[in-house]
């Protein structure tokens, strides 16, 4: 069985690719709902990010998010902190994820595989780009935010190019490119 990490940029249209997979049949792990729902129910990591990062990091048994963004897209220190503590959950969680799969191949949504180093665990990676005005509006659309806050959090995160260089396949979701025939195109290149 391969497993094929999909990456790209906040706004770069990850779900909806992937979304489009698992219509099509195939298994998709989200790595980022994954690591929202570990951070909730996972008791020992709730308690390493208190730690870490201050009880501020809760509110009423919910991830305070507005507390835990402002330090992860300010500080790139507070982030890889962050990750340190999350991303092996989240592994723990694909890898028994993946066991129970009965595909020739598995997908896995993640906006951090290659920064991280993660996507080393992978067999191939694919990159879902779009341009980066595109990437803007949709991340205000998405979070209610300005654009300089959506700038601020597309930069806290590696660019297209950078994470291009690590890929074997790339998928431009600028609402111009028809998706299907794309992702059909890397399903036959498996």
């Amino acid at each position: 069985m391969l497993s094929i990490g999909i990456t790209g940029g906040i706004g770069s249209g990850k779900s909806l690719v992937c979304s489009l997979i698992e219509n099509m049949g195939y298994p998709v792990f989200y790595s980022d709902l994954e690591a929202k729902k570990n951070m909730l129910h996972n008791l020992d990591l709730i308690s390493q990010i208190t730690k870490s990062f201050g009880k501020e990091s809760y509110v009423e048994g919910k991830i305070n998010t507005t507390y835990l963004s402002s330090l992860i897209f300010s500080d790139p220190n507070a982030k890889e902190q962050l990750n340190k503590l999350v991303h092996p959950s989240v592994y723990q969680s694909f890898d028994l994820w993946k066991e129970k799969q009965h595909s020739a191949f598995v997908f896995n949504e993640s906006a951090l595989l290659i920064e991280t180093g993660s996507f080393h665990r992978f067999d191939k990676i694919v990159l879902v780009s779009a341009p980066t005005n595109l990437k803007i509006r949709r991340i205000m659309k998405r979070d209610t935010c300005s654009k300089e806050e959506a700038i601020k959090k597309m930069k806290a995160q590696w660019s297209d190019e950078q994470n291009r260089k690590h890929c074997f396949f790339e998928i431009i979701n600028d609402e111009k490119s028809a998706l299907l025939p794309q992702i059909w195109k890397l399903i036959t290149s498996l």
